[in-house]
């Protein structure tokens, strides 16, 4: 699948990004449309949670444009991001383990009930029984403690927090990097059905088999350059094995 549309998701134009001296990210530019998965890719130091962490509002580009449903977004923070419907799914997951399922979905996004301000429990843990029963997260329930769920069930809930507030955009870094393989299907599978749901999730993974089972195209990027993009099916392995070490341009 190939993006061409300025409403797409996510449009980034000439990304760059520099610590003092040292260039980070240099000139990226990507478009992921809905129903697409776009992985990233390349070596430890590449550029590609600093790519992640300037989309979702954490650095602030050099230079370049970020572009989000078609209009240029200036994030000051992290909270501007998730404003804009941005939001991103991180290795450490960032749950609170003593909180019931429910209440980690709204965590920071409380509902309440009107006129009195208590908490709205039962609407919350009923619209989150509703998202991991259509994204098929398989836990008890959504008043489970998060302390009691396994990795994987763990790392589903997070996928469907960020699905849940999303407006079309996921981000994941690497989400799937501490579960076994049993779990790591899980999780891809929740993933695919984020796509089902037209979202546009962009996935930086090491994982090149996981790479190849999730996604459209794939973009390649070497000591923060951009080394190309790759529609899955018209690339093998070792194209992006070369692309990533540099043995092929």
């Amino acid at each position: 699948m190939t993006a061409t549309t300025t409403t797409s998701p996510l449009v980034l134009r000439g990304l760059s990004k520099h610590f003092g001296g040292v260039v980070a990210v240099e000139r990226f530019d990507l478009e992921v449309a809905a129903g697409e998965i776009v992985a990233l890719v390349g070596d430890n130091g590449a550029g590609k949670s600093t790519l992640v962490k300037m989309i979702s509002g954490l650095y602030q580009p050099t230079d370049g444009e970020i572009v989000i449903h078609g209009k240029p977004v200036h994030f000051r923070d992290a909270s501007d991001a998730r404003a804009a419907g941005v939001e991103v799914v991180y290795q450490d997951l960032a749950l609170v383990d003593q909180q019931p399922v429910y209440m980690n979905l709204f965590l920071g996004r409380e509902l309440r009930k009107p006129f009195t301000g208590v908490l709205d429990r039962r609407r919350m843990a009923d619209e989150t029984q509703r998202l991991i029963d259509e994204l098929d997260v398989r836990i008890p329930s959504a008043r489970a403690v998060i302390s009691d769920l396994s990795g994987g069930q763990r790392q589903g809930i997070a996928i469907a927090r960020a699905t849940h507030w999303a407006s079309g955009l996921v981000l994941m870094d690497e989400p799937t990097a501490a579960l076994g393989i049993a779990e790591t299907a899980r999780v891809e599978d929740t993933i695919m059905r984020l796509k089902q749901r037209g979202a546009a999730v962009l996935i930086v993974s090491h994982n090149l088999d996981q790479v190849f089972r999730l996604a459209d195209r794939v973009a390649v990027l070497r000591r923060g350059r951009q080394v190309g993009v790759r529609a899955i099916g018209e690339v093998e392995r070792n194209d992006i094995v070369g692309m990533i070490t540099g043995l092929v341009s």
